[in-house]
């Protein structure tokens, strides 16, 4: 056992060294780079799509935000389910109150049984545009956006090397319900990832409509279940990249408990599964995450257990090393963005001596909900997403088996927990 003690010890803080190392480049990124936009005369006219069913819990503040851009020539195209969803009459009455000309709701007019019904919406959200519209621009409804958004979404555009541009997500816990915090904490590692594969992020996410047309993405769409992971690939084939915009770090606050919290991850990973464009790797991460520290807490239990003291004590101080360098790396990036998030007026985790514990707490925590969900998702086949049953068999081979209109009744209890 003491072999397998070392062999832990050299690979936690070997896999610790590593995770640092790729954290280190991204804040190194967001801190050297610089937001270049666009004066108006050189901006394109952009088309805003954002695709609904359900109320998500800030719907009302995400049209608002949407429709008060610091942008001369754009329109939001809000396509949602059916006029009997709850969104229609939200998205209507932040529009009519509001005053604004440049948005137009749409129900989906055909639903496509080979691919998830985000990706029909886009596709007829896409192909109704006229020839005026230079860029797309996607927007997820839990995404409250600031006023430059647009301007700094769209500007790296004019560079003919930069495929599509994008944001990520950034959870801000309460520490109310732990799943938040599990997601808080998969989402740092997450972040870092994305940006070192160079994968978008849909929830903001803009795109030339003529790189549309030349990658045929809406052919790839109305056979997929998801619009974004695959982009990564097909952009690559034509030469082209992703540039993330570290100013487009954009805040969600909508909790979920630890039930919604497994629901959400194992869609997840099915969905990396049939399109990250490094699918070996998210497994060899998940490996060094998850199996290694799960292991050195079983095998302590079991050295106490057999009154090995020295072995014990290795793999206490391997695992205490490993966790403590975690925290103290989540603390850093949280520290780095924090500026960047709180600079458009959006709210920072509150970094408490009460919310690090927790966060201490929500590692190992997440590493077992995590490892639980990745199990779990191996032998899926059949996801359900806001009451649509899909039937999963491959990356292009998707049936849509069960759909019915979103009402009331689907909607979470608590008004600020995601669908």
């Amino acid at each position: 056992m003491r072999e397998l003690a070392a062999f832990l010890f050299r690979s936690l803080l070997g896999w610790l060294g590593i995770q640092v190392f790729i954290s280190l480049m991204f804040l190194l990124y967001v801190r050297l780079s610089q937001t270049k936009t666009l004066p108006d005369e050189q901006l394109p006219k952009t088309a805003v799509i954002l695709c609904l069913r359900g109320a998500d819990p800030f719907l009302p503040n995400c049209i608002e935000a949407l429709l008060q851009q610091n942008y001369p020539h754009y329109d939001l195209k809000l396509v949602v389910d059916s006029q009997e969803d709850p969104a229609w009459q939200i998205a209507s009455d932040s529009i009519n109150n509001l005053g604004v000309t440049n948005a137009d709701i749409n129900h989906l007019r055909i639903i496509r049984h080979n691919c998830s019904l985000k990706c029909s919406s886009l596709i007829q959200a896409i192909s109704d545009l006229d020839d005026s519209y230079q860029v797309v621009a996607l927007v997820d409804a839990d995404t409250i956006v600031h006023s430059n958004w647009l301007r700094e979404l769209v500007s790296p555009l004019d560079n003919p090397k930069i495929g599509a541009t994008t944001g990520h997500r950034w959870y801000v816990p309460t520490g109310k319900y732990w799943g938040s915090l599990v997601r808080y904490t998969g989402n740092i590692a997450s972040v870092v990832q994305m940006y070192l594969f160079g994968i978008p992020w849909g929830g903001t996410l803009a795109m030339k409509t003529e790189v549309l047309r030349q990658t045929g993405i809406l052919e790839q769409w109305a056979q997929a279940f998801g619009e974004d992971l695959m982009m990564h690939n097909i952009l690559k084939k034509h030469g082209l990249k992703v540039k993330f915009v570290p100013s487009l770090i954009m805040v969600n606050r909508e909790e979920c408990d630890l039930l919604g919290i497994i629901d959400y991850l194992q869609r997840l990973i099915l969905y990396s599964r049939l399109y990250h464009p490094r699918w070996l790797a998210i497994v060899s991460e998940a490996v060094s995450s998850i199996l290694f520290p799960t292991l050195v807490i079983v095998l302590f239990f079991l050295s106490l257990g057999d009154a090995q003291w020295e072995v014990a004590d290795l793999l206490f101080k391997s695992y205490s090393i490993y966790t403590l360098g975690l925290l103290s790396l989540m603390l850093l990036v949280e520290m780095v963005l924090q500026p960047v998030i709180r600079a458009h007026g959006q709210p920072g985790t509150k970094l408490s001596l009460a919310m690090v514990g927790r966060m201490l707490l929500a590692i190992p925590l997440t590493q077992w909900v995590y490892g639980l969900a990745m199990l779990s998702s191996i032998w899926i086949s059949t996801v359900k997403w806001r009451g649509i049953v899909y039937r999963i068999q491959g990356p292009w081979n998707i049936r849509l088996v069960e759909y019915h209109p979103y009402d009331f009744l689907d909607q979470p209890v608590d008004s600020k927990i995601s669908l």
